[in-house]
């Protein structure tokens, strides 16, 4: 059974290798897959976002780990979503925001320490709680034995663009590690024909097929299937001096 991981706790640590020889420890069969380790301390959107954009592209039935959460060790709960697109156990933060707003969910509060470790550390859910449920999960233990059935979970709103006869508004929802700017305009949101690009006060006056496609500031679809903006062998944030949130407006030209 295939395990993901995604957290914010970093590769220098030995914390991710400890949660992965918990898993093997219990499930020495499961196969895991490390998503992402260098989510912004404490960002739940950016994992979010991380999230919406891989577990499409992994077997319906795989197991998705999330260590962002800023709330260890207070009364926030810890839960598995059972949904169309995967099994996800992490806080019950808004981290999941984007598999929520998919529908079709089931959600469960774990809290059966039969499957836990023991003590459980006030400061490391993802080790005592999160990696030993996902093993027993892939397992076959069913969601019922893990915990009790809830709802009401914790989201925030997904951003989504404004649409206007001719334009469209969005904004940043991740830089990624080379400073592209990822925003939340689907290629399907464009207006036809030429384009004009705006953010931070720059303007791009076409799109691109892909990073040669000329100097400075570039316009592209990128492979999340987002408007993305970006510079040729640079870094479109670190030009413009933008962060997540950064509003990008299209115009029909």
């Amino acid at each position: 059974m295939l395990i993901t991981l995604t957290t914010d706790l970093g590769t220098r640590d030995a914390y991710v290798g400890v949660m992965k020889g918990v898993i093997l420890g219990i499930n020495p069969d499961a196969v895991i897959v490390d998503l992402c380790h260098e989510v912004e301390p404490q960002d739940i959107r950016e994992a979010a976002f991380l999230l919406r954009v891989s577990v499409p592209y992994f077997p319906k039935g795989a197991i998705h780990v999330v260590v962002v959460d800023p709330g260890v060790g207070t009364k926030r709960r810890l839960v598995l979503v059972v949904s169309p697109l995967g099994r996800f156990l992490a806080p019950d933060n808004g981290v999941l925001s984007y598999v929520l707003v998919e529908g079709g969910f089931e959600a469960y509060e774990l809290n059966n320490s039969r499957y836990w470790l023991s003590p459980v550390s006030s400061t490391f859910h993802g080790r005592d709680i999160l990696a030993p449920v996902a093993a027993h999960l892939s397992q076959g233990v069913s969601a019922r034995k893990l915990g009790r059935k809830v709802d009401g979970l914790v989201s925030f709103p997904i951003p989504v663009p404004e649409k206007t006869p001719g334009s469209v508004r969005g904004e940043v929802l991740h830089i990624d590690r080379f400073g592209n700017l990822i925003t939340n305009i689907r290629e399907g949101d464009l207006p036809a024909g030429r384009l004009w690009i705006e953010v931070a006060g720059r303007s791009i006056r076409k799109l691109s097929l892909n990073f040669e496609g000329g100097r400075g500031l570039l316009a592209l679809v990128g492979s999340s299937g987002c408007l993305e903006i970006a510079v040729k062998n640079g870094s479109a944030a670190r030009l413009l001096k933008v962060k997540v949130s950064e509003p990008v407006t299209v115009r029909a030209a």
